[in-house]
């Protein structure tokens, strides 16, 4: 006997939509995905103008190929969520048997990521902040993200638009993973780290992630559509004039500020990108004890309302790395 899903199950179990445009000329195939988690509307706000501007002339792809992905998490966006049962950007990876509702987006997801060169992953974040583009590793042969395309990353997360790039995701999830066993905390294990830029990498190709500004600030989509267009004019998708080339602020992220009771809490009000001394509190525990930067530098995703194990603040400095 065969049992009909309930309405619910349906709903989640619904199609990913994506739409390509394919140049006749060789060129690199550029994946742009939007709303991987449900609650950032800035990604398909601004996919839903670069697809009206290929359809209405004001974009033509004359090289390689755009794949456009506008909600990457569908039962997510139905339900103006993060996540739809779990954070689709933490453990990206094919399961032969998923289990819930980001496994089965995952294994469709890591098949789109390997059939492309280069990804766009468009988000936002709730708090303040100015727009700024996560890029990864240098070139390197290690354990932890093996890479081999670090100028080309690099110059591709320079030429989206916004003025500050971060890297050195990875080793401060590393870093959170130690600290929490420290403390005894449910374990948790490097690969939750990776999402889709990591699996990408770790496919072959680059990848950005793109933070456009607040999640209900209308101009992130302005960051987004904007980023989209430089993107295709930067791989050569299509002609265009190039943005003008600036001075970028790079920042590597080298250490993590971890709620470690109930209790602990920042101090202050932050948004990433701001500058901090040495010295400077940036958040105080449960029992009164400062917690200050070790040395000049920069925070990233104040988090005010951290919990237990969670990060309350990212801290970075000055990088070497230029694009």
């Amino acid at each position: 006997m065969t049992t009909k899903p309930s309405p619910d199950a349906a709903i989640d179990l619904a199609p990913l939509e994506s739409l390509c445009f394919h140049g006749l000329k060789a060129g690199p195939k550029l994946l742009v995905l939007g709303a991987v988690h449900g609650n950032e509307i800035c990604g398909p706000n601004a996919i839903a103008r670069a697809i009206a501007d290929c359809r209405e002339g004001r974009l033509t792809i004359l090289r390689g190929e755009v794949t456009f992905l506008p909600v990457a998490n569908p039962k997510a966006y139905r339900q103006n969520t993060r996540e739809g049962d779990r954070n689709l950007n933490r453990d990206l990876r094919e399961k032969p048997l998923p289990a819930d509702n980001e496994d089965r987006i995952g294994n469709r997801l890591c098949a789109l990521l390997r059939q492309h060169d280069v990804l766009l992953d468009i988000h936002s974040f709730k708090g303040e902040g100015e727009p700024f583009v996560f890029f990864g590793p240098e070139n390197n042969t290690g354990e932890l993200e093996a890479f081999r395309h670090a100028t080309e990353e690099a110059a591709f997360a320079a030429c989206l638009g916004p003025d500050i790039l971060t890297h050195g995701w990875l080793p401060i999830y590393a870093r959170q993973i130690a600290a929490r066993e420290r403390l005894n905390l449910p374990p948790l294990s490097v690969t939750e780290g990776f999402g889709t830029t990591e699996y990408m990498r770790f496919a072959g190709g680059y990848g950005v992630t793109l933070e456009c500004g607040r999640h209900d600030d209308p101009s992130s989509a302005d960051v987004g559509h904007a980023a989209i267009h430089n993107a295709l004019t930067h791989l050569g998708l299509v002609d265009a004039p190039p943005p003008a080339p600036l001075q970028r602020t790079v920042i590597d992220m080298v250490d993590q500020v971890l709620c470690e009771a109930e209790g602990d809490r920042l101090e202050g009000i932050w948004k990433t990108g701001d500058r901090i001394a040495a010295g400077q509190v940036i958040a105080r525990r449960a029992n009164g004890d400062p917690v200050t930067a070790a040395r000049d530098g920069f925070t990233i995703f104040p988090n005010a309302t951290a919990k237990l194990g969670e990060g309350i603040c990212c801290l970075g400095v000055a990088s070497a790395r230029r694009p």
